[in-house]
């Protein structure tokens, strides 16, 4: 007699958790999971050049502050800022992409 396993995948965690993709609930966790991974990025990013949230801050023309709540929470960020940050900020190039 075969056991049922009772382990599921991360996507279908989602789907139970907050629906299935295209759902009001699924994407608000899509889109708050985005902004969570671009804070990370960005804050690795600076970390790794060896720079404190303030000298970032200084160099791209913005506060501490500002830095701290993008990378803790980046939900809430300018598209002008993040070029802004990332190139005169971190020496990179942003790049975009969209899935539709």
């Amino acid at each position: 007699m075969k056991k049922k396993s009772n382990i599921t995948s991360f996507s279908e965690h989602l789907d139970k958790q907050y629906g299935k993709r295209g759902t009001k609930k699924r994407e608000k966790y899509e889109q708050e999971f985005e902004a969570f991974k671009l804070g990370v990025m960005l804050q690795d990013l600076r970390k790794e050049l060896g720079m404190t949230q303030e000298q970032l801050a200084a160099k791209c023309g913005t506060t501490k502050t500002y830095i701290s709540r993008i990378e803790n929470d980046a939900s809430d960020i300018r598209l002008s800022t993040l070029m802004r940050i990332i190139s005169e900020g971190l020496g990179g190039h942003l790049r975009l992409s969209v899935d539709i």
